[in-house]
Order: structure tokens, then sequence, then C-alpha cells
């Protein structure tokens, strides 16, 4: 690594030019990334309720659908808003009454059970079909236009209203969370750096770093919206200690090598030893989302996985180039340092390890009890502030028509109109349902099929399938309306068993049943990645359960609040954060365990080893804690997305939280631990009691740098 720092230094101008070209193709990547703003599409194909959604496309060439609430106006605006709403581009259908009966016949006339569905005292209620699903730029588009022409009488509601909301949301609030991230960082890094210059280098170079991560993304086809949220704000965090050790490195070769050069070579190679050791455990804990069934987490790992190799790369390249060619303007802007020594807090913290273990063990059976009990919440419009139009749509749809929720039946071709009635019957009966419409409903039953006007049965049956539409009193998510899905399965299956029950209510279901599994899975496997990567390090079986055991605690601290703070949490803040909180915040322990490891096998004793590393680590784990901090927490004040919010708030807490427990408990615990460590480790040899007490003569400080 020598020869390949050597050649960044003496290149600096070239590799900083070669940096600033790479930026053109990675914003053009960036802008054709195309978002997607609907985490329902990552739940897997193999389910029904999935595959449901494709057989929509293929047999009826709609994807998704919205009801449409009308307020004070005549059946002959209706109607003209309808035909208007109809001809938007990539609306397939607007279904009313109309499409049943002329509008002269009054709605009296209509099936007691379609007048109660599309009628409520002077509201009314159409159903817009659209040709391409939810989550999709033409459906995305098509509600958009439509809210332009309902006007203040009309609201659109469901899921596509829902997912057009999230991304008009997210487009004004992306470039503040980077603002947000960037400047709080900033200022953490001028208190913390001794030269106000130094901070606007590491952002250069990280920034640089974002984008390239960003850009390279359009080799993936799209993203999630809370992928790309997280990627600036996380790798902006994770990413800055690999910036502040190369500085420091940096630094203390100077004082052996009078060429700047000589020193920085010397400098980027022991910062990419150091660095791609300590990446490992970040890496490896995204890695772990990659074993998620629901795809948004192999999404959110393969970005970030990028995103920590690219870091680590700019940090050993673009960084070193820009420090040699800013070298006298960073001289300039030198100061004194702002941060008092810690050796006190240290001493005192050090001094007091009793104190800590009893705080380790009131505190460890609420936090893990807040931990497993922490509520979560599935249902995505839950996550949105309730201003916007899809959530008022949704009230109106509630308070109108008792209408928490819409989902469909997809029957299976073969039923004969009276079985299809009676089903619809059973189905009528089950607790919470409002409603249940099929083709039938709209002439009664007494019709025959062949009677029935070819506009409406076009839009509802097809070759091989019969759209029924269901109305449920329950809210989306909850464990009635997941119990009453149930219910209408058994009686659909019952009835024709290669029939399917689709829409935003079922799919809700299903991403509660997949992601309570891939919870269990992501944490354990990020655990054992973690644990095998902390052993072969220090050569230890004993060590990697102590620094594990450490920041699970930590996390089991930070999640537990919301539970005592009675905060429910998005789903995906549970399953991102014990991996990313365990990845990021686990090489706070790691230096300390570095510097306390290395103490001991020269000799030294307990006590001094463990004081000694702490010592030397605290301002380190302090800085980086707070850089971490600083790059999630305005985010997470910031966002009205909930899912956004929830996650970056929980990401800063952890930080805070994984600090103050690395400089508290770990030290106790090399304390208490320290005869099992040294038995369950290799290199230890065992030194007598004099032997210990003579290290007075040797210089501490040069033991932990050689």
């Amino acid at each position: 690594m020598i020869k390949f720092g050597n050649f960044i230094a003496k290149h600096k101008k070239l590799i900083v030019a070669f940096y600033v070209l790479l930026l053109i193709p990675s914003a053009i990547g960036y802008i054709k990334t195309r978002i997607n703003y609907d985490v329902l599409s990552y739940l897997p194909d193999t389910l029904e309720t999935v595959s449901g959604q494709d057989i929509m496309v293929d047999e009826f060439g709609m994807g998704a659908f919205s009801m449409v609430v009308v307020e004070d106006m005549d059946n002959k605006d209706v109607v003209a808003l309808k035909e208007k709403l109809a001809q938007v581009e990539h609306v397939e259908k607007v279904l009313w009454y109309d499409d049943a009966l002329d509008i002269s016949v009054p709605k009296e006339m209509l099936p007691s059970e379609l007048k109660d569905a599309l009628f409520n005292g002077d509201a009314t209620m159409m159903v817009a079909l659209f040709d391409n699903t939810t989550s999709s730029d033409e459906t995305m588009s098509a509600v958009t236009e439509m809210r332009k022409i309902a006007g203040k009488q009309c609201f659109i509601s469901g899921m596509s209203g829902v997912v057009t909301d999230i991304k008009e949301l997210f487009l004004q609030e992306m470039p503040i969370y980077v603002v947000i991230a960037a400047v709080l960082s900033l200022v953490v890094l001028c208190i913390a750096m001794d030269s106000f210059f130094v901070p606007v280098l590491f952002l250069a170079s990280i920034g640089a770093g974002i984008l390239y991560n960003l850009g390279s993304n359009i080799v993936l086809g799209e993203i999630s919206y809370i992928t790309e949220a997280l990627t600036a704000v996380l790798q902006l965090g994770v990413t800055m200690d690999y910036s502040i050790f190369l500085l420091n490195s940096y630094t203390d070769n100077k004082s052996k090598y009078p060429d700047r050069e000589t020193a920085m070579a010397q400098a980027i190679a022991g910062t990419f030893k150091s660095v791609a050791g300590s990446s490992l455990t970040t890496v490896a804990g995204f890695a772990a989302l990659m074993l998620m069934t629901f795809a948004l987490g192999k999404n959110i790992g393969i970005v970030m996985m990028k995103g920590v190799v690219i870091g680590v790369i700019c940090c050993v390249t673009l960084l070193p180039a820009l420090i040699l060619t800013f070298e006298k303007l960073i001289e300039k802007t030198t100061h004194k340092p702002i941060i008092p020594s810690l050796k006190k807090v240290s001493d005192f913290i050090t001094g007091h390890s009793a104190v800590w273990m009893i705080i380790f063990a009131a505190l460890l059976i609420p936090a893990v009890y807040g931990n497993n009990n922490t509520e979560l919440y599935y249902n995505i419009d839950s996550s949105l502030p309730a201003t916007l139009d899809s959530a008022v749509a949704n009230k109106k749809l509630e308070e109108d028509f008792n209408m928490n929720s819409v989902y469909m039946l997809m029957v299976k071709n073969g039923l004969s109109a009276s079985e299809k009635q009676q089903m619809l019957s059973e189905i009528e009966n089950v607790d919470g349902i409002e409603w249940a419409i099929g083709i039938n409903s709209f002439v009664g039953a007494s019709i025959p099929e062949d009677m029935i006007p070819s506009d409406l049965t076009s839009s509802l049956k097809s070759d091989d399938y019969e759209i029924q539409i269901i109305s449920s009193d329950y809210k989306t998510a909850t464990d009635e309306a997941n119990a009453q899905i149930d219910k209408v399965n058994a009686i659909l299956k019952s009835y024709s068993k290669d029939s399917l029950v689709i829409g935003e209510a079922p799919l809700t279901k299903d991403l509660a049943d997949v992601t309570d599994v891939d919870l269990m899975t992501v944490n354990i496997a990020s655990i054992i990645a973690i644990f095998v990567i902390i052993m072969i390090s220090f050569k230890s079986i004993s060590l990697p359960v102590i620094l594990v055991a450490v920041i699970e605690f930590a996390i089991c601290i930070n999640m537990a609040i919301p539970y005592y703070m009675n905060t429910p949490l998005p789903f995906v803040a549970s399953i991102v954060i014990g991996t990313i909180q365990l990845g990021a915040t686990v090489d706070y322990a790691i230096l300390m365990t570095e510097k306390y490891q290395k103490a001991r096998l020269s000799g030294m004793g307990k006590h001094e080893s463990i004081k000694l590393a702490h010592e030397e680590s605290i301002k380190p784990i302090i800085i980086s804690g707070c850089s971490f901090f600083a790059a999630t927490f305005g985010v997470g004040l910031y966002s009205k997305i909930d899912m956004i919010s929830s996650i970056t708030v929980l990401l800063s807490r952890g930080a805070v939280v994984s600090t103050v427990v690395v400089l508290t408990i770990l030290p106790s615990m090399f304390l208490i631990f320290d005869r099992v460590i040294c038995a369950t480790t290799l290199g230890y040899k065992k030194k007598n009691k004099n032997e210990s007490l003579n290290k007075n003569s040797i210089d501490t400080k040069a033991v932990l740098n050689n």
C-alpha cells in the first residue's frame, strides 16, 4: 500500500481532476435512477396478493384503483366530472351508477347493496381504475391530473393517492435533508478539528462519495425513496470516522517524515489497513439486510454496502489529494482545539466501574422488555401528515361511507350467478364487512349476465376472472382487519380454490407476516456475522461476546424508549435499526478493545490497561458518535414522512446511546471478565503481579502507539 500511497500523493492534482470529472456521469446516473415510492411493491412475488396484482394487469389491463368521493354535486355534474376523469391518460375506466342505469332513473331503483355503497346523503362515490400498477409513474401522473380536474368537492382516496403524496412530499424534503445533515456535521467537525477548513474537505470528499454511490444505482434500475433518503445521511455518518482517522494518521506521520508526500503515503497505507478492517463490521450489518424476503431490505443493503466501499476508496484517494492540494489553506485556518482534555472524565468513569454495572443490571430487564414490546405499525398512510390530499380523502371515505379499507376478490370464472351471490352474502355476514358487490350488484341478481351492459362487464370480468369489491369497517393493518381477511379468504376458497384476495389491506397483512420473520432473520444474521469478524480480528472467543452484548444492550435501550413513551414505530424501523446500529457503532467498542488488548499483550495490568485504553479512545469515540448524531438528528426532526423521521431519530439516538454505553459499560466488562478474556484470547502471556507493577517505568502511551 506504500507504493499506492506514493502514487496518490505524487499525483494529487490528477486524482482531484479525475474525481471531479467522475461527478458528471454520477449526476446523470442519479437523475436517471427511478425512485420507487411504494414499499408494498417490495413484497415477494410468490405471495398470492402480489401475483394477483400482476393478474389484474394481464387480465383487465389495470393494476390499481381509487375511490373518488364527490360531495354536494348534481347527478348531471357528477356524470360530466366522471367523463373528464375517464379521459385522463392512464385512467382505464371510471365506474358509477350510470354504468347500470340512466341517471334519470332514481337512485332508489338501484339494488340496495349498490345504493348503499355509492350514495350517502349528498355524497356519492365513483371507482377509478388505472391501466398500470399503484406505484407506477403513469398512475401517479394520472392521480395528479385527476386532482387538478376534481376541485374542492372531490376527494381521491386509495393507495395510489398515498404514493403520489409520498413522492411529492419526498421531492420537496430530500434537498433539505442533505443541507441539514451537512450543516450539522460541519458544526461538529469545526468543534472537533483544529482547522476550520478541514471539515469542508471532509464534506467534499464524503459528498462526492455519496453522489458516486447514488449515481451507480442506475445499474439497479430503481431504488426505494427510503433508501435514497437514508443513503446520504448514513454514508455521511458512517464514513466520517474514516476521514478523521486519515487526518490523525497524517498528522502523526508528519512528525516522523519531513516530506509531506511521504507522510501522506504512510498515512494512506495505515488508514487503508485499519479502515478496511473496521468497515467490515458495518458492511456485515448492511449485508444482513439482503437476507430479507421483503426486497426493501436488499435494496437498502446493496446501496449502503456500495456506499461504505466507495467511502473507503474516497478516504484513501480523494481526501488525501484534497488535503495535500489545500494544505496551505488548512494551515491558515488552524485554531486551538475547542474540545478540552477529557482525562478527568475518563478517570471518573473508569474509577466507578461498580456504579456502571449496577446501572447496567438495573436497566437490562426494562430495556429488553421495552425492546420486545415496542408497538409497530404497518399502515403506510399512517406515516404521512393528516393534511395531505390522500389523508383528507381517506377521512372523507370513512366519514361519508363508513369505509376504512377497500379490497378486491378475483373470482375464477366457473361459478354460477347464484353461487356468486351466495358467496357475497356469506362474506357480507363477516364481522366488519360494510358491503360486498360484484357485477350482478349493479343490475340485480335476477338479470342474466348476458344482459348486463358490455362496458360494465369488460371492466369487471375477463376471460378467466371476475372482480368483486369489498368494503370494510376496519382500518388496514389492524388485528381486526387481518382476521377479517382470513375469514373472507376462507369463504372465497371454499367456493373457488383458485380465486384470490387482493388489494392494499391484504398486501399490508402479508407485509406484517413477512417482515416479522425477516426481523428475526436479519438480527441473528448480523450478530453472527459481526461476531465472527470480531473473533477473527481479536483471535478471541470472549471479546466478540462482550462487544456484541454491549451494543445489543444499547440497541435495546434505544428501541425501548418508544415503548415507554407510547410511540408506535413504522415496521421498517425495527428491522434496519438493529443491523445499522450494531454494524455502525460496534466500531466504537472495537476501538477501545484494540487499545485494551494491545496494552494487556504488552504486559500491563488490567487496571492500567483499561484506564489507558479508555483515556486514549474517549475523545475519538465521542467525536464519532457526535458526527453520526449530527448527520441524522436534524433530518429526523425536519421530515414529515414518519417512515424517514422515525428511522433517523432512532439512528441519532442510537449513536448517543451506543457512545454512552461503550464508554461506561464496556470498561466495566473488561474489568470483570479480564481473566476470562486472557484465557480465551490467543497471544496473552501470564504476567505475575510484580511484572505488572513494574510497568510504571514504561511509557504507557508508547505501548499503544507501537
